[in-house]
């Protein structure tokens, strides 16, 4: 088999693909032969060493592909199934040991690569709408990052709720992007602050009652003057960096906050929950409700040039690697 590893902490450059064994399956585990691979910023933050990790560290979080051979006490899978998983790092590969728990059957009429695009950024759309900040009709939301794969997804499933969706872009054609998903109203942080105009947006009626933010550093602070008393904050990402440590007393003086950091391994935890995510997300896409936007596909070998693509905000929607 072959899989990409970064050798140590750093830029793209530090991706190499190497061949290996192919492994044997344990206990509770089946190998996937590899079809098509999710890439998302999480892979950035393991190569980065903003997540830790052990170096040379594995890359990759997502992938569809075909069970090959399963371990000891495997009853979810078995040799042939088409399944599709996130959140089992490793994926930039042609084969990948996962517990057998986390593995989820495609529908019959999903193809690999749309069942790799939507598991991870699908997922995390779901629970942060569904779960995380529940929205109903009558909510404002923000999301920034509103083209990214992310983004569009949240767009989606936030106008199916009945929200007025306001997101911020990078450019006119992402603009036009989301507002095809059905984002009501779109900021260019390039060009206008994003807080002024969701104030001038909001005039006459109360702030925000969430934001979903996967920006972090650059977005923080601006994100929480967005919001109305009460209004919550649901930072899912770090693109920007980091958020510095602040004085909680703040969310105390902007009006009662909240703030949360959730994550995906936490609202997938357990095999029911994985299960009836994962069951609307891959059911959504395979029926035309959650429309995905595939934007760039690379072989393996080239998953540096997609880490910068990303990395550059070159890309609107989902990128992919495909095992050559």
């Amino acid at each position: 088999m072959k899989a990409i590893f970064a050798e140590q902490c750093g830029g793209p450059e530090q991706m190499k693909l190497t061949e290996l064994p192919t492994p044997t399956p344990g206990p509770k585990q089946a190998l996937v032969r590899i079809a098509a691979i999710g890439v998302n910023y999480i892979d950035v933050y393991f190569r980065t060493g903003l997540y830790k990790a052990d170096f040379p560290v594995s890359i990759g979080m997502e992938a569809s592909g075909v069970v090959e051979s399963v371990g000891d006490g495997v009853t979810e899978v078995a040799p042939g199934d088409r399944v599709a998983y996130a959140m089992a790092r490793g994926s930039y590969a042609t084969h990948q040991l996962v517990a057998s728990w986390q593995l989820v059957k495609i529908p019959a009429g999903l193809d690999f690569n749309r069942a790799a695009a939507a598991m991870l950024q699908g997922m995390t759309a779901h629970y942060l709408v569904y779960s995380t900040f529940p929205l109903k009709p009558g909510h404002t939301m923000l999301i920034h990052a509103a083209a990214g794969g992310a983004g569009l997804l949240v767009v989606q499933m936030a106008k199916d709720l009945g929200a007025r969706v306001i997101g911020t872009v990078g450019s006119p054609e992402k603009a036009k992007l989301a507002r095809e998903a059905g984002a009501d109203e779109t900021i260019l942080y390039n060009e206008a602050d994003f807080e002024s105009e969701v104030k001038r947006l909001c005039a006459g009626g109360p702030l925000l009652d969430v934001v979903y933010d996967s920006v972090g550093a650059t977005t923080f602070m601006k994100s929480l003057n967005c919001l109305k008393p009460r209004g919550t904050l649901v930072l899912f990402g770090q693109s920007s960096g980091a958020v510095p440590p602040f004085d909680l007393g703040l969310l105390a003086a902007k009006g009662s906050l909240y703030v949360t950091r959730p994550s995906l391994a936490a609202y997938s935890a357990t095999r029911d929950e994985l299960l009836s995510r994962a069951h609307d997300v891959l059911g959504w896409v395979d029926s035309g409700k959650l429309k995905l936007r595939i934007d760039r596909i690379y072989p393996l070998s080239e998953a540096a040039e997609a880490h910068r693509d990303l990395e550059g905000r070159k890309t609107a929607g989902k990128i992919l690697l495909l095992p050559e």
